[in-house]
């Protein structure tokens, strides 16, 4: 792709507009769409070289099912920049994406990228992963600019789930600080969190080493310990004896870990995972226990020794 390449980011949220501001850093010229668009989206992809999806989970199948019933070209990129997992199927965007347009590259964007850290000019690093290296290098070289360093892997699912499953990890490190349990015990909560993580991943065919890199354990010590992390807000709020509900209403944006941990249980369920972390969360966000009791149901677990995981 070239300077004059047609780039088209559909979601007008805060992160669609940030890949908006780093595509400006980087010398990119790009058309941006959302539901209150006077445009098109017709005319917004007829000659797009590249889509860039930065909806929400819930408006993933949206998107693919307005796009469907226009004819997409076979070598038109379509990069995924949503962390979730879809209630109904368990699927990762990607996965989704695929499936609906198989003929077509599919890039997953992936990090520890708050936005508005990087809406301010600092500097931050991402990964673009695909089973098509083309399609990766070109997205690697569209994004990469003075504040953002880009690599590549040929590893989606693990990049995918590096960063959705972060999300839910970060509620449960939002509720440690809320109670304020120390510095200890968020360093044994981010410790444990990432092994859960590599269950998850490995059990759906990502590679373990994907989670010890900036989509993995990059992305969960971003989210878990700033208070710009929506996902973190949720726990936090939590810890404060705040409903659910009154903290939803507040957040600028979607805290999409409430809805992946919900996934998760399923998933973990049918796939007889074991997710400590995440069935606490779970037990919490539905109000089944009080925050001090998903601690002490986690201080009382069984001991065991501490890399049992890694024979997966």
């Amino acid at each position: 792709m070239t300077q004059n390449s047609q780039i088209t980011i559909i979601g007008g949220g805060a992160w669609g507009n940030t890949l908006g501001y780093l595509l400006e850093r980087s010398g990119h010229s790009y058309n941006i769409w959302n539901r209150n668009t006077s445009v098109s989206l017709s005319s917004v992809i007829k000659s797009a070289d590249m889509i860039i999806s930065a909806v929400s989970m819930k408006g993933v199948r949206e998107i693919i099912n307005l796009l469907q019933d226009r004819k997409l070209r076979e070598n038109l990129i379509i990069v995924t920049a949503t962390k979730g997992l879809d209630l109904e199927t368990t699927y990762t965007p990607s996965q989704i994406w695929q499936d609906a347009f198989p003929h077509n590259p599919i890039v997953v964007l992936s990090g520890p990228n708050l936005s508005k850290e990087i809406k301010i000019g600092l500097p931050a690093a991402t990964v673009v992963a695909s089973n098509n290296n083309i399609a990766a290098e070109l997205t690697q070289n569209i994004f990469a600019s003075d504040i953002f360093r880009v690599y590549v892997n040929n590893d989606p699912i693990g990049t995918e789930l590096g960063g959705t499953l972060k999300n839910v990890m970060a509620i449960a490190s939002g509720v440690c600080d809320g109670l304020k349990l120390g510095t200890n015990a968020k360093a044994a909560l981010l410790t444990r969190a990432l092994p859960e993580m590599i269950r998850v991943g490995v059990k759906l065919g990502a590679s373990k080493e994907t989670f010890f890199g900036l989509s993995g354990l990059g992305d969960l010590l971003a989210t878990c310990d700033s208070p710009l992390s929506r996902n973190y807000q949720v726990g936090l709020g939590l810890a404060q004896d705040k409903s659910l509900e009154e903290i939803v209403t507040n957040l600028e944006g979607t805290a999409e870990g409430i809805n992946t941990t919900n996934v998760l249980i399923k998933l973990a369920h049918k796939q007889q995972i074991s997710v400590p972390i995440a069935y606490q969360v779970y037990l919490l966000l539905k109000g089944k226990i009080s925050p001090q009791e998903a601690v002490k149901n986690l201080m009382a677990r069984e001991l065991k020794e501490e890399f049992w995981y890694l024979d997966f």
